[in-house]
């Protein structure tokens, strides 16, 4: 289904990801996008499937996962609206390296590898784009780092932070084990982490709703690279 130009550039433009592109550049890949819509637990591609598709999420959420050798999903990233993914497996011509299962009824704008090759036919286009898939390949790089420097107390508070912003109350919407994925950790060591939160007074976990009840656990915590971090794809 195809949206309104002006309505598709301009969710674009909210994404960091197309930043670097001109307003000439920005409408031509517009018009490459379709729009398409999954319930709650629907997956959207699986591990292992050829990558025809990238993806722009505006509503919604989207965990990305693989599937261990013991059969545990391991999720890799937990995608919100405005963020790309499968960007990068697309021109490398493989396949889906993750799988995507969407977490609550979910939107996308889909842009298929075979129309952004022709855009990629034009150098400019071509320079500005690649430069961007470069800066997306550093994740995994700056993911390790993210482990390796932060606690998981502090990665705890950075995923709450990059992915709720700076609320004094947040509607959870992954589940906890998914949560501990995302930060590294096991969900037995994020219960526990909770439980001490909770009675050192700092947070107070009821259902869904994570309410901050100590703002400064936010202290060290860099809102600009939480989300330079949390924008980057898999």
């Amino acid at each position: 289904m195809k949206m309104d130009l002006k309505i598709t550039m301009d969710l674009l433009k909210k994404s960091s990801f197309f930043h670097g592109l001109s307003e000439e550049h920005l409408k031509a890949f517009a018009n490459t996008c379709t729009v398409t819509q999954i319930p709650k637990k629907r997956i959207l591609f699986l591990e292992g499937t050829v990558a025809s598709k990238m993806y722009l999420i505006f509503n919604g959420v989207v965990r990305l996962y693989r599937t261990a050798p013991d059969g545990r999903e391991v999720v890799v990233k937990v995608v919100k609206p405005h963020d790309v993914f499968a960007e990068v497996v697309v021109f490398e011509g493989s396949d889906y390296p993750v799988s995507a299962e969407a977490i609550a009824d979910s939107s996308f704008l889909e842009m298929p590898r075979k129309a952004i090759e022709v855009l990629l036919n034009d150098a400019k286009f071509r320079n500005g784009f690649i430069a961007t898939l470069v800066e997306r390949q550093r994740f995994l790089v700056e993911r390790i780092q993210h482990l390796i420097t932060f606690d998981v107390e502090e990665r705890f508070f950075i995923f709450l932070r990059s992915h709720y912003g700076d609320k004094d109350t947040v509607n959870i919407n992954i589940s906890k084990q998914d949560m501990a994925s995302v930060i590294g950790t096991t969900p037995e060591t994020l219960s526990r982490l909770i439980r001490r939160l909770e009675i050192e007074k700092r947070i107070l976990w009821e259902g869904p709703l994570c309410h901050i009840l100590d703002k400064t656990v936010f202290d060290k915590t860099d809102p600009i690279e939480n989300e330079r971090l949390s924008g980057q794809d898999f």
